[in-house]
């Protein structure tokens, strides 16, 4: 649970279930958290995306969240994304969906005050992955001419526990999910599970990151964390590797309070919040 603030009786309103795209016949779906500043001037807007393992949960569960990044001031955006189901859904059909969310807002940044160039990316476990890569990567699937001139880029990424590596920490029920998800095993799709891999996109770049981490997540190991903050650091990129004393889902509110509060002063910081 996010800490309370000064912001706390800022008026904020949701949108829920807005349709940004349709990918297999089915909708693709977002929350707005508008922090309802009528200044008129353009705010920074923050995209949540969710975990799971890329085969569970949705844009709910980031709502806590969304309030408060929307009592901070920034214009929120809790994306849901295809959901990998037996052999449907296989990557990268994830990331084009979250990729297609950032174009979908910069192409309806007027109707939501956002301004364009602010745009970060908050996401937890599987999300994270997919959070690191918008602040790496172009867009890989530019066949919507409607949205053909926007970019998915973020100027900002919050990594909370994502795995970053795909190619190390190799186990037999790990091994076997990625290799349904990459559509063959390593040693015949090395090229697939490599471009997965947020490590293997590091350049000078890539956005500033925060990257958050419990020392005992029993899900990613922290090894993967530390790769991925010193790939970052050799390639002159701004990273703030926060360790916390907590797995890979948090216990306690202390520690939810300390990540909240962080991202939120590194997305000031980077987003240029009030400014």
């Amino acid at each position: 649970m996010p800490p309370p603030g000064s912001q706390a009786n800022r008026a904020v309103s949701v949108q829920q279930d807005i349709p940004y795209g349709v990918a297999g016949g089915h909708p693709l779906l977002l929350d707005v958290y508008d922090p309802g500043d009528q200044s008129g001037d353009l705010r920074p807007a923050v995209v949540l995306i969710h975990g799971g393992g890329w085969t569970n949960y949705d844009k709910s569960g980031m709502g806590d969240m969304g309030m408060f990044f929307a009592r901070c001031g920034f214009v929120t955006f809790s994306v849901d994304y295809r959901l990998m189901h037996d052999n449907e859904n296989l990557w990268p059909a994830q990331l084009d969906d979250v990729q297609r969310a950032v174009r979908w807002i910069r192409a309806h940044a007027r109707k939501y005050g956002v301004d364009r160039d602010r745009i970060g990316a908050y996401g937890f476990s599987a999300g994270a992955q997919l959070a690191s890569l918008l602040g790496m990567e172009d867009t890989r699937d530019n066949s919507d001419a409607a949205l053909a001139r926007y970019s998915s880029r973020v100027e900002a990424v919050v990594d909370f526990g994502g795995p970053s590596d795909f190619t190390t920490n190799h186990d037999p029920d790990g091994d076997a999910f990625l290799t349904t998800f990459f559509g063959g095993d390593y040693a015949h799709r090395a090229d697939v599970w490599r471009d997965a891999s947020p490590v293997f996109h590091v350049s000078r770049k890539s956005a500033p990151f925060l990257i958050v981490h419990g020392l005992h997540d029993e899900n990613v190991p922290i090894a993967q964390a530390q790769e991925l903050a010193d790939k970052l650091r050799q390639a002159k990129v701004p990273v703030k590797f926060l360790m916390v004393d907590e797995g890979h889902n948090l216990q306690t509110r202390e520690a939810s309070q300390r990540i909240a509060l962080e991202s939120k002063a590194f997305f000031a910081q980077y987003l240029r919040l009030g400014r």
